[in-house]
């Protein structure tokens, strides 16, 4: 692979680690309204499959997907400043969180409804099949969405008319506290795939090389007319379903979640590479230098930025004004 793809995915996964660390913060010091999920430690499956689109392919997000965008190429400014409620936010400060949507990088929203984006995403294949525009539709959605009927709709669907789409499921081993063993029959949800004649591939999630080869496969199907793929990550996450949230009784080892950051963080391992294909030190650096700056000044530009006014509360809500039909 080549230097310089793998330099702008350890950028855009320093991005979205940075971002959500810093979320992370501004919640603890009561900056943000709502709840916050963050992806940290799914870094590479999210840049691995995002880096292989091109920039006007469709995404689709889940309530975890502060990186899709980022993974994508979005603008950090208006990202932190919708968290944050404000109205230079991505979705003028309407949709918080869990409900990005950026049209500039091709993502057409994420939902707080397990699986939501799914079908929304396997629409917008459709219209880039009927329009004949190459554009191919990606969605990504965790281990517990796998269980929703909408997946299965959608595959059946995608299948029977070879829509150019693909399910990624970011297996994180966790729905919420609910664990992929005590909640799946059959634990690879890759498999699934083959009741619909859909071709169903695992890959490590925590290596960005990985992913972002069996995602280019992928896409390459789906430009041919040759259908969907469901493409399963083993990935995880560090920290709580929720940020703030702390659930007592242990239901991941301890051992687990020091297993995954000191071994298998994928933003180190990324880091490792760069540097065993002879990128100096001094180079990396400068790429992390470069994240931290962006960050900083995303949280910056969210913080100056004014909240909506309140007299704005139901524009976009509905056209405006109404239709009135004689």
């Amino acid at each position: 692979m080549q230097n310089d793809v793998q330099s702008e995915a350890y950028l855009r996964m320093l991005k979205i680690r940075g971002f959500e660390q810093a979320v992370t913060r501004l919640v603890t010091e009561g900056e943000v309204p709502g709840a916050v999920h963050t992806s940290i430690g799914q870094e590479a499956a999210i840049v691995g499959a995002c880096m292989a689109l091109k920039l006007d392919d469709y995404i689709s997000g889940t309530h975890r997907s502060h990186g899709h965008p980022i993974g994508k190429g979005a603008d950090l400014k208006p990202l932190m400043a919708e968290i944050l409620g404000k109205a230079t936010g991505i979705c003028k400060g309407r949709g918080g969180s869990m409900h990005f949507t950026d049209k500039s990088v091709g993502s057409i929203g994420e939902s707080a409804i397990v699986g939501g984006g799914i079908p929304i995403a396997t629409g917008a294949a459709l219209t880039a099949q009927v329009r004949n525009s190459g554009q191919v539709a990606l969605t990504f959605f965790g281990d517990g969405a796998s269980n929703e009927g909408v997946l299965a709709e959608c595959l059946n669907m995608a299948a029977v008319w070879k829509l150019p789409i693909i399910f990624f499921c970011e297996n994180n081993g966790y729905a919420a506290v609910t664990s992929a063993a005590a909640s799946h029959g059959q634990p690879d949800i890759a498999k699934r795939g083959e009741g619909y004649g859909v071709p169903g591939v695992i890959v490590d999630g925590q290596d960005f090389a990985a992913v972002h080869a069996v995602t280019e496969a992928a896409v390459a199907r789906a430009r041919r007319g040759d259908g969907p793929t469901l493409i399963e990550a083993k990935t995880y996450r560090f920290d709580e379903h929720c940020v703030g949230l702390f659930i007592k009784g242990g239901y991941r080892p301890a051992e687990e979640i020091d297993h995954f950051r000191n071994e298998r963080d994928p933003v180190t391992l990324l880091r490792n590479s760069l540097l065993a294909d002879g990128m100096s030190e001094r180079a990396v650096v400068e790429i992390e230098a470069q994240a931290a700056g962006l960050i900083e000044e995303a949280v910056a530009f969210a913080k100056e930025s004014p909240f909506p006014d309140p007299q704005e509360a139901f524009e976009l809500v509905h056209a405006n004004p109404i239709p009135i039909r004689r």
